[in-house]
């Protein structure tokens, strides 16, 4: 007998089904991001979990489970957009399929309101919390423990909302005055907090507008440090015998200092007189043992061409540029397109919608896989935006590095991380690259709804990001051209760096070569 089900029924069970795939969903995320931390966490004694002082112990454990979850909450901002593109086009192709009845609106639109509210609380509460608590020792004259720790953190944070509140209603009466009333005041929550997060996503995109540009130039250079590149005109075994030769020379003429410096302070002791041999082997030894280091990482590059194959030197590096310069190529178009679209009335602004309908229509007016192609550039931007912004001068040092990462740069990262993946599904649906329409709270921010401000980003994300690309290919041959005219008009130190240049050097072989065909 078949049963029939109560809507208030149908309506829990929907629920519970939500609340798992989110748990499951956000736990997956943790993990991940908590070995992501735990391998660049740098671990000193006093944040080893096993030393005697258990409080600096617990301290440092509470800090790293602050900073995971929210590198999670990270993953899953950038995770949104393609999430929902991904779900809208298999509902799109299976409308009528059992198995994928559990992709909804309702579970789409959880994720994003539960993305904006962990964001919330990471930004504002646990991260300066986490930082806090690295710092704190206690208030004088207090007993020592993890509990005086936490009490200080505590009084320190409220105090930084009340700064935090009192800028806000400052920044706020400043720039609308209308906002500002009796009513509004006591309205945090409603009002104040989304007020203050919209002022923060439009310093995320701002700083998305600095590093991606530079990321997407980045991107070529990094590709030539993980992809072996076509070596056509080297001879990998002769420069290979070389490094090896010069690297066995530097270790003999190491080891024939060490035994002079030992005979020596034999006959310094047996004199009974003390030298400064310290000071001269240190001066003996830095030349050379700098020069060493360089001739082994040169051997170890060259040891790592050779043993590629020739599939990945002749044809994997130009296959990655090419992908590379594609997907740089359909951004700029987007963005174009974009910016006509504004210019003519066709486009629309990135603000929010109420209602989500998928499996209604393609995204894109090529399909599925007009969709992929979108997907693929939201990863692609936010892998530039990483990489573009730890090449800043100002933020180099920020970069983590594998088990030599304090913790409180390990909490730096996190909320840099955090604010940029945040900003990514707003640049990625001002800047044109999806026409998927924000959800929740995030297509309330209150710039989203002002043209001059959208408008401006798409001109100058695309200018600069053209800027970087020109600058980056064409710098070679300025250089060549610069140093022609230092050549012929310049000094005879100008002449000498203008013939050092490597296109310079290569031209000028070329030429030597062709003269003596001729002779």
């Amino acid at each position: 007998m078949e049963s029939e089900w109560d809507s208030r029924e149908q309506h829990f069970l929907d629920a519970v089904r939500e609340n798992i795939i989110s748990g499951l969903f956000f736990t997956i995320l943790y993990i991940l991001a908590y070995l992501l931390s735990s391998h660049f966490r740098k671990r000193t004694d006093k944040e080893d979990y096993y030393t005697s002082d258990d409080e600096d112990a617990m301290v440092y454990k509470i800090a790293l489970w602050i900073c995971s979850f929210t590198l999670a909450v990270s993953i899953g901002a950038v995770l949104l957009l393609p999430i929902s593109i991904i779900t809208n086009e298999i509902l799109l192709v299976y409308p009528n399929s059992y198995y994928v009845k559990w992709l909804n609106e309702s579970l789409i639109h959880g994720l994003w309101n539960q993305i904006f509210l962990f964001s919330n609380l990471a930004l504002f509460i646990l991260i300066p919390f986490a930082y806090f608590l690295t710092e704190s020792e206690g208030f004088a004259g207090s007993k020592k423990g993890i509990k005086a720790r936490i009490y200080e953190t505590v009084v320190v944070l409220l105090l930084l909302g009340m700064l935090v509140f009192g800028f806000t209603v400052v920044l706020t009466a400043l720039l609308d005055v209308d906002k500002i009333t009796q009513e509004s005041i006591s309205d945090f929550w409603d009002f104040y907090l989304p007020y203050l997060y919209s002022c923060i996503s439009l310093l995320g995109v701002l700083m998305l507008l600095i590093s991606t540009p530079l990321g997407v130039t980045h991107l070529f250079t990094v590709i030539g440090q993980l992809v072996v590149k076509p070596q056509f005109m080297h001879d990998l075994d002769d420069e290979l015998d070389s490094a090896r030769f010069e690297e066995d020379h530097l270790k003999r003429k190491l080891k024939d200092i060490d035994d002079f410096l030992l005979l020596i302070d034999s006959i310094v002791t047996k004199l009974n007189k003390v030298g400064s041999n310290n000071s001269i082997q240190q001066n003996g030894h830095t030349e050379l043992r700098r020069r060493l280091k360089e001739v082994e990482t040169e051997r170890k590059e060259l040891e790592r061409k050779q043993k590629a194959s020739p599939w990945q030197r002749n044809v994997a590096y130009p296959l990655v540029w090419l992908l590379l310069f594609i997907l740089t190529v359909i951004s700029l178009c987007m963005v174009g397109q974009n910016i006509f679209k504004l210019l003519l009335g066709y486009g629309s602004l990135p603000v929010g919608v109420q209602e989500l309908a998928l499996g209604k229509a393609s995204l894109s007016k090529l399909g599925s896989f007009g969709s992929a192609i979108e997907v693929i550039l939201i990863f692609y931007v936010m892998l530039a935006s990483i990489v573009g912004f730890y090449n800043v001068p100002w933020f180099k040092s920020l970069r983590p590095r594998h088990s030599d990462t304090a913790m409180t740069k390990i909490i730096a990262n996190s909320i840099v991380l955090l604010i940029l993946s945040s900003a990514l599904p707003l640049l990625s649906r001002s800047i044109g690259i999806t026409t998927f329409d924000l959800l929740g709270e995030f297509g309330r921010i209150d710039w989203l709804g002002s043209f001059y401000i959208v408008f401006g980003y798409n001109v100058a994300f695309g200018v600069f990001t053209a800027m970087c690309l020109g600058n980056k290919f064409t710098k070679t041959m300025r250089d060549y051209l610069l140093d022609r005219l230092r050549f012929y008009w310049g000094s005879p130190h100008d002449k000498t760096l203008a013939a050092s240049n490597p296109l310079s050097m290569a031209v000028n072989g070329r030429r030597s070569l062709q003269a003596t065909k001729l002779d």
